[in-house]
Order: structure tokens, then C-alpha cells, then sequence
């Protein structure tokens, strides 16, 4: 194995497969930028269906990366989710192997 390849397998082995999905990978850069963002607000920066964010949303809690804070705002339930400390790594880590692998390309 050359040394590139190495470095694209070692690159390809630090990404997170949590993050591979589009929505988890926009959850994650948005919460990373904001203290707390609501499902209605993600949902709209993201361009998704209720059904799809709130799955990609339990996902990213189960494993760890957010959580997410419940409500009563003018007798309306609203959820508010932020980035965990072990979230905002893992996305560091992800995005600085995504860079990596960027930069290879000739």
C-alpha cells in the first residue's frame, strides 16, 4: 500500500459512520453553531419531513452526540436539541477526515 492509500484508508477509518447520513451531518454543523436550535427550526434549515428528522434525531441522541431539552412554549410542547461534548468530537474528528480526504485529490 502506497502511502496515499494509506492515508486515505487511515482518513476513511476516523470519519463516523453516525455522520455518513446528510441530515445527521447538517444536525450535528448546525448544533455545533448554535447553543440550541428547536425541531421546527431544523426542520426548516434542513429541508425535511417531521417523520425523517425526528428519526435522524433519535439516532444522533441514542448514540450520544445530542440532546435535546422539552418545553411548554404558550401551551405549544417544543423541543430544543444541543450538541453533546462527545457529539462536538466525533463531528471534529469526521470533518477533519473529510478534509483530509479532500485534500488528496490531485
Amino acid at each position: 500500500m502506497t502511502g496515499e492509500e494509506s492515508g486515505v484508508a487511515e482518513a476513511l477509518n476516523r470519519m463516523n459512520k453516525i455522520l455518513f447520513h446528510r441530515s445527521r451531518l447538517g444536525v450535528c454543523v448546525l448544533l455545533a453553531r448554535h447553543s440550541a436550535l428547536s425541531f421546527s427550526r431544523l426542520r426548516e434549515l434542513l429541508n425535511e419531513t417531521d417523520g425523517n428528522l425526528g428519526a435522524q434525531l433519535k439516532k444522533l441522541e441514542e448514540a450520544g452526540f445530542i440532546y435535546v431539552k422539552k418545553e411548554f412554549v404558550r401551551r405549544k410542547p417544543v423541543s430544543w436539541y444541543s450538541i453533546t461534548e462527545g457529539g462536538r468530537r466525533n463531528l471534529s474528528a469526521h470533518l477533519e477526515a473529510m478534509d483530509k480526504l479532500a485534500g488528496m485529490q490531485s
